[in-house]
Order: C-alpha cells, then structure tokens, then sequence
C-alpha cells in the first residue's frame, strides 16, 4: 500500500503540470477552434528560454541562484507572450476562414520554429538547472520504506492548484470570462451585442499561452531541463488529454488531464514503462470514438 500510495503521490505531481497545459489549450481553444500544434511548443520553449536566460544570468551576469532563477521565469514569461501574441494575430487570425488543415499544418511549422531556435540557441547543448527545493517531505514510512514527495515538487503542485481556481474564479466572474463564452458561443451574436469579439479572442489566446508558459517553467524547475523534442510530445498530447474533459470547458478539461497524468504514474509503477505512453493513447482514442463530441468545427471570429 505505501508503493502505491508513492505512486499516487507522483501522479498528483504530473498531474497538476497536465492540468495547468489542458486548462489553457481549453481556454485558448474556445475560441480557435482549430487543432493548435503549437501549443505544446509554447509550453517547451517557456520553459527552455527560463533556463537559458537563468544560465546566462549565473555566468555572465553573476546573479545569485535566485535572481538568476527569477530572471529566468521573466524571460519565460515574457517570450510567451511574445509568441502567443504572433500566433494569433499573424497565424490564427489570417487563416481563420481557411481549411483547419491549413491551421494544422501553420501551427506544426511554428512548433517545428520554436524548437530549432530553442536548439540553435543552446547550441545543441543541454544546459541543467542545479537540483532547488529537492529536500524529501516524508507522508508515510514503514520497513525502511519512505513515501515522499520534495518541497518543489508540493509547491508546484500548490501553484498549479492556485492558478486553476484563480483562473476560473477569473472566468465566472468577471466580464471578460462573459465575453469569452459569448465569442466561444457564437462570435456573430457577440458582436451585435457590443462585444469586442477581437480583442476576447487574443486575449483567449495570450492568457493560454501564458497558461502553458507556467507549466512549462513549473516543469523545468522541477526536472531541470526540458529537451528540444518535448514540444511536439506534449502538443500531441494535451490535443488528446483535453478532449477527455472538452476542449469548450478549461475546468473540465483540467480534471480530464488530471486523471490522465494519474493514469500514467500507476501505470508506470506496475506494467512497462516502454508501453505506457501506447497504452494511454490507446484508451484516450477509445474514449474519443465512444463519447459523442463536444464541439462543431466553425471558422476563428
């Protein structure tokens, strides 16, 4: 029962990261409404640019570990927003009465841009993050057996957690969350009615990026690195995560990514670990040919 309890603890962990990338795939994709490839690159490159600027801040400006840290996640912030404001208005915005296969393909060659530049930018190197908060917080114990989890690991957790509710407290109460699901509804009806169905829509898009650029510096202060290839793995899986709690609701689609990043770290204790990310795919994809869908494919506003 302690192994499994571990188990459970490490899930709740990928869990929240999960959670944070399907919250604001959701929330951006309310109103996109094409498959967006390039979310998950947004997610990888927050994450790789904080440890860049952080390592460039330890060397070369001799910052203390958490100036240079904070920097870092300046950086990451800032580049996202950056990022997800050329996305939607020289991506999303000039396609949106074309093909959604065209939004498909734009979308993996950005993810395919923001990897090599990430790349070119490490010069092919893998730079780390020193281990910070790694100290174990002990839950259970029992025959030399500890369930643990670290202090960076609970504190990601908590701010995950945070910014969920924050962000969907942000949603149902406030007027932009009422001009949001007004767009997402229908984007014609929302303009009649005096709504800049414009300005919700980048918006949407931005504050999802700036979703996923926290996941992705989360990510990277906990693992210490975040690889060149991680964008496109994560794109493709939060498109199928989300879809387990609906691309239309960022709460449900939350939970939904939650039970995912739940799966993973059971399955990852009892069967092999080669065939796990085959198996989860495999029940995601079932879920999605039995469950009626959600959403109509309809062009971005």
């Amino acid at each position: 029962m302690l192994y499994f309890f571990q188990q459970v603890l490490n899930g709740v962990h990928s869990s929240a990261i999960y959670a944070l990338l399907a919250f604001g795939y959701a929330l951006s994709n309310s109103v996109i409404r094409r498959t967006n490839l390039a979310y998950g690159a947004v997610f990888a490159f927050s994450g790789q640019v904080m440890i860049l600027v952080a390592v460039f801040g330890w060397y070369v400006l001799w910052l203390t570990l958490p100036a240079t840290v904070a920097l870092g996640i300046a950086a990451g912030f800032a580049y996202a927003a950056l990022v997800s404001n050329i996305l939607s208005r020289s991506v999303f915005a000039p396609l949106a009465e074309s093909s959604p296969n065209t939004i498909v393909a734009a979308t993996l060659g950005v993810s395919l841009v923001l990897m090599e530049l990430a790349r070119i930018a490490a010069e092919t190197r893998d730079f780390w993050l020193p281990p910070m908060l790694a100290t174990p917080v002990v839950f259970a114990s029992a025959d030399g057996f500890r369930v643990t989890l670290t202090v960076i690991q609970l504190l990601n957790c908590l701010v995950a957690v945070l910014a969920i509710l924050g962000l969907t407290r942000l949603l149902s109460r406030s007027s932009f969350g009422r001009n949001l699901r007004a767009v997402s509804d229908d984007p014609a009806a929302a303009r009649m009615c005096g709504v800049d169905v414009q300005r919700v829509f980048h918006l949407s898009v931005i504050f999802g990026g700036l979703v996923a650029a926290l996941a992705g510096i989360l990510a990277g202060l906990y693992y210490g690195n975040i690889s060149f290839g991680t964008g496109l793995i994560f794109g493709l899986k939060i498109l199928f995560v989300t879809a387990v709690g609906g691309y239309n609701s960022p709460p449900r689609a939350a939970l939904g990514a939650a039970a995912f990043g739940m799966t993973e770290a059971v399955w990852s204790g009892y069967f092999p670990f080669e065939w796990r990310d085959a198996a989860v795919f495999l029940a995601l994809v079932t879920l999605l040919v039995i469950q009626p869908p959600d959403r109509e494919e309809r062009p971005v506003p």
